[in-house]
């Protein structure tokens, strides 16, 4: 063994042993749709008072919010800033969220004021300016005068009961100020008679207590007071936990809530890790069964994938979501692409010289694939950047755990599998037989394809014209049949329930009209659960569906339960096409950096083909746009320009190392032809993973691994018969020069040195 393979050897034990102890010395953070609970979109708004709704206000509203939901004993709350003015609120096993709802969602803008008059007739206006018009208790209509002291003037809150009465009151603490102020309006109202005697309490515009000052004329109430109203004990809590929290400095609203059963995330996971499971023992049996020894010890580095990926999402304190585990089964196939390049180069390099041995042959391979490699996991890692800065909720764990998957697959690829095959290759049996190691040839697809020297580019009109065609169609699949866009976009609810015995989407589609709403969209999803979506509903009518349900099934749970305001739809969907628009221009400045302009112009519209195509297809079957085609499409980009890039490298060393003879065109069909086997080996293995998370991911990634097969044929084709041909068109117009330019890697592949 070699001193650089020893040294990578301790490397890949320490490498593994730190894993090891990350794993076992630490639990992951699940998000709720893996956990089950509820999650609380707040979206925060100027004041009345003036007080601007930035991130300052916003960061004092969470401290207020968050004492009300300790007060509201949830265990492992999560309270976090999204933005300037977004709070998002994480309840870890609350399935009913209206208690919380009613409670967090408050404002509790608190203020106290005096009483003019009571009893007034609907439709009074105040007498004097400065005073308001109140509905009080009972919807007595109430005019009160200017604030006299505001919530901020209040230090404590609690519910108690006074003298064995039946009714429970709410005892008030003052601060210094608000008892001076609380002083002097007591005893102004000690001396009035009749409605001036009384004080009104008013929280969020609405007179919650107007008590009389019991107390004789001259004298006040300082330091603390009770607030009555014939309470009941929890009516009390939670009034204490508003007034005790404090009054928000800035009013909120909830634009979204999501809520998902404990069984479904615990369904999830295992379907995913099956998917996983069998993904990785499919792929690696095809690629052993392709590349052999090579191909097994491969497999092998790929099993470290798993312990290195958890390692580094627990060791970052990274949550996990559903789409996250998606990604972490995706990366399976990135990490196969990494060493199908690597082989294929061997191979080339072994049977170009042959005396060389196995070991150059593999160092070479590993060394002239670095280029491809790199750029083809940068562009899918530029993709699952945007997901996190641009995506909301499950999809920015997507972006997180596709970047880890990303980085863990290329340690595994690139350091672990490289320690293995070195090793394996030098030992003396495996070198006197090449065939067995499964570099010793190019294998029969290249064989076959150098001996058939097809002329793509010959036809290259006939392919553009063949994408141009697929592109109306699925243009016209957009158009006639519109987007059947998710919640996300549109603002709604959906609704997903398992029921005690099976019914008909058509039953249930009568049991929710006969509870008043015709207008829902009742469906079957995964496993016989029924979905119901509507327009924007309160909880108590959500509530009023499910007891529709359940009372025709024999009873209902409820699953999942995703509420999004209109606003946050809009919002989201004109995010969505940004995301989109930025994405193509990102992967088309780094491509041009890598390479020339006009590959970077190639190569997007090669991605924009693509994504229209899968949405077109979507259009036509009818399935929803929503937040997970969002990240499959932004997914698909990553993987579309990945095999582009593998091409183009091609093209690029083919050209700058061609002789004056040599056109463009050639060189590009020959670098075509020459990438094929690996393009079809890899497509195969991301394939098999991809339909191993469509059979057994359910409902929820079905249509995210669906998007993301067809996104995956459709790339394979187009790298090849779009992305090519373009850029042969584009050379025609604006050449690029055949001068390479000669650094530290370009010498070290030249050389085969180990780098």
């Amino acid at each position: 063994m070699s001193r650089g393979a020893l040294v990578r050897l301790l490397l890949v034990i320490g490498l593994l042993g730190g894993c090891a102890v990350l794993a076992l010395t630490q639990e992951p953070r699940l998000g709720l749709d893996l956990r089950g609970g509820t999650q609380i979109t707040l979206q925060a708004s100027d004041s009345p008072s003036g007080v601007v709704a930035d991130a300052e206000a916003t960061d004092r509203a969470i401290e207020v919010l968050r004492g009300r939901v300790d007060a509201l004993g949830i265990s492992e709350p999560t309270l976090t800033r999204a933005g300037e003015n977004r709070i998002i609120v994480e309840l870890p096993d609350v399935q009913d969220p209206r208690q919380a709802v009613e409670t967090i969602g408050r404002t509790a803008q608190l203020t106290v004021h005096p009483v003019v008059k009571g009893g007034l007739p609907a439709q009074t206006k105040p007498s004097k300016q400065g005073n308001q018009v109140l509905s009080g208790e009972g919807g007595e209509l109430i005019e009160v005068g200017p604030t006299a002291l505001e919530g901020d003037d209040i230090t404590g809150a609690e519910a108690v009961r006074r003298d064995n009465s039946a009714d429970w009151t709410v005892a008030v603490d003052f601060s210094g100020d608000g008892s001076r102020a609380f002083g002097t309006l007591s005893a102004t109202a000690a001396c009035a008679q009749g409605d001036p005697n009384r004080i009104a309490i008013v929280l969020d515009g609405e007179i919650i207590s107007s008590p009389s000052v019991n107390v004789p004329c001259g004298g006040n109430i300082t330091g603390s007071t009770d607030i009555t109203g014939s309470f009941t004990l929890d009516e009390a809590k939670d009034l204490a936990v508003l007034i005790e929290g404090g009054a928000l400095p800035i009013p909120v609203e909830v634009i979204e809530q999501r809520i998902v059963g404990p069984t479904l995330g615990a369904a999830a996971i295992e379907a995913s890790w099956q998917a996983a499971l069998l993904g990785l023992l499919v792929t690696g049996l095809f690629i052993a069964l392709v590349y052999r020894f090579v191909g097994f010890l491969a497999t092998l580095a790929l099993t470290s994938y798993a312990l290195l990926a958890y390692a580094m999402l627990v060791g970052l304190g990274s949550t996990l979501t559903l789409p996250g585990l998606a990604g972490f089964v995706l990366a399976i196939g990135l990490a196969i692409d990494a060493n199908v390049l690597v082989f294929e180069r061997a191979r080339e390099e072994y049977a170009a010289n042959p005396s060389a041995g196995l070991r150059r042959a593999l160092m070479i391979g590993f060394n002239k694939a670095w280029s491809a490699i790199i750029d083809s996991n940068v562009t899918t890692l530029l993709a699952a950047g945007l997901l996190f800065l641009l995506g909301s909720g499950p999809i920015k764990g997507f972006g997180v755990t596709l970047s880890i998957g990303v980085i863990a697959s290329m340690i595994s690829a690139l350091i672990i599998a490289r320690v293995l095959t070195e090793i394996g290759v030098a030992n003396r049996w495996v070198e006197q037989r090449p065939a067995f190691s499964g570099i010793g040839s190019v294998g029969r697809v290249r064989t076959w394809l150098e001996r058939r020297d097809p002329d793509l580019m010959s036809r290259r009109g006939l392919w553009l014209a063949l994408s141009g065609a697929a592109l109306v169609l699925a243009v016209s699949g957009i158009v006639s049949q519109g987007l059947n866009l998710g919640v996300e976009f549109t603002g709604g609810r959906v609704l997903e329930y398992s029921t005690g015995t099976p019914i008909s989407a058509d039953r249930a589609r009568e049991v929710v009209a006969d509870a008043g709403y015709p207008e829902a969209t009742v469906q079957e999803s995964d496993d016989d659960k029924i979905s119901v979506r509507t327009g924007e509903i309160t909880n108590d009518e959500a509530i009023a569906i499910e007891d529709a349900i359940g009372s025709a099934a024999d009873g209902a749970t409820k699953e999942r339960d995703e509420q999004i305001g209109a606003s946050l739809g809009s919002e989201l969907r004109d995010k969505a096409l940004i995301a989109f628009v930025i994405a193509l221009l990102v992967q088309m400045v780094y491509l041009a950096f890598r390479f020339k302009w006009t590959f970077g112009l190639a190569a997007v519209l090669a991605m924009f083909h693509d994504v229209v195509i899968v949405t077109g297809v979507f259009a036509w079957l009818g399935k929803p746009i929503d937040g997970i085609f969002l990240a499959a499409a932004l997914t698909i980009i990553g993987l579309s320009v990945n095999d582009t890039v593998v091409v183009f490298d091609r093209v690029r060393e083919r050209w700058q190392g061609s002789r004056p003879e040599e056109t463009f065109s050639m060189l590009a069909n020959k670098a075509a032809v020459e990438t094929m086997p690996r393009t079809v080996n890899t497509g195969l293995g991301a394939m098999f993973i991809l339909a191993a998370l469509a059979v057994l991911g359910g409902d929820s990634l079905r249509d995210f691994a669906i998007a993301l097969l067809l996104g995956l044929v459709i790339g394979t084709y187009s790298s090849v018969f779009t992305a090519t041909p373009m850029v042969t068109y584009l050379q025609e117009r604006w050449p690029m020069s055949r001068a390479a330019k000669v650094g530290r890697t370009r010498r070290a592949e030249d050389s085969g040195a180990v780098i």
